[in-house]
């Protein structure tokens, strides 16, 4: 079955070059919006798999309007589709709680291609935009608990799932910290598994720690 995504987004071409592009790679656009405003009630209407949130829009933007898309419908996932490689609103964007960060520079083949990974519980992020994240967080201590050796391997939200994995926290409570729903937690648990060769969630936290000496 496709996947359902609302678009918002204030200009109509590009909601309309997004809609055509994303109907010829297969998923279903159910709906459009053009303000923050607009998209939350959209998406609590329509209960998209995804919607691609533009940030700089009339009204309400979409930074602001993100959190209240996650509320209105939590099984959603949110991935931000901007011109903006500003750090500032790209970290603002992952603790509101978007599965994605990419920039409009994107060849549109590569943007269904993320889109496709997030429903699968990838996180999408521009090549440069995943590199200035995990160097910013490495910075802040965000990952103070996890050796390079093991953060180098695996994505930014695999790693916040290993760490809150050695908080001994359940998939719906990782779910639950993460603004995220519990499929999108064990298909991260999943990827992170195989990425550290390990072949249970104890046997990760075994590798973690023997990484950390």
């Amino acid at each position: 079955m496709a996947e359902r995504i609302l678009i918002v987004d204030d200009h109509p071409l590009t909601r309309g070059a997004l809609a055509a592009l994303l109907v010829q790679q297969g998923f279903e656009v159910v709906g459009e919006a053009a303000s923050g405003e607009e998209a939350i009630a959209a998406a609590d209407r329509l209960q998209p798999d995804l919607v691609l949130l533009d940030l700089t829009m009339p009204g309400m933007d979409g930074l602001t309007a993100l959190p209240s898309i996650r509320e209105a419908a939590p099984s959603t996932e949110v991935v931000v589709l901007t011109a903006s490689d500003a750090e500032e609103n790209l970290l603002a964007a992952i603790r509101a709680g978007a599965s994605g960060y990419l920039l409009k520079t994107e060849p549109p083949e590569q943007i269904a291609v993320f889109l496709r990974g997030v429903v699968r519980g990838d996180a999408a992020l521009s090549g440069g935009v995943a590199r200035r994240l995990l160097d910013r967080m490495r910075e802040y201590g965000r990952f103070g608990g996890v050796p390079d050796t093991i953060a180098r391997t695996l994505s930014a939200r695999e790693v916040e799932v290993l760490l809150l994995l050695d908080e001994h926290l359940g998939t719906d409570e990782i779910a639950e910290r993460l603004f995220i729903s519990e499929h999108t937690v064990r298909s991260h648990v999943k990827s992170l598994l195989r990425k550290l060769g390990a072949s249970s969630r104890r046997e990760a936290l075994e590798r973690l720690a023997t990484a950390r000496g």
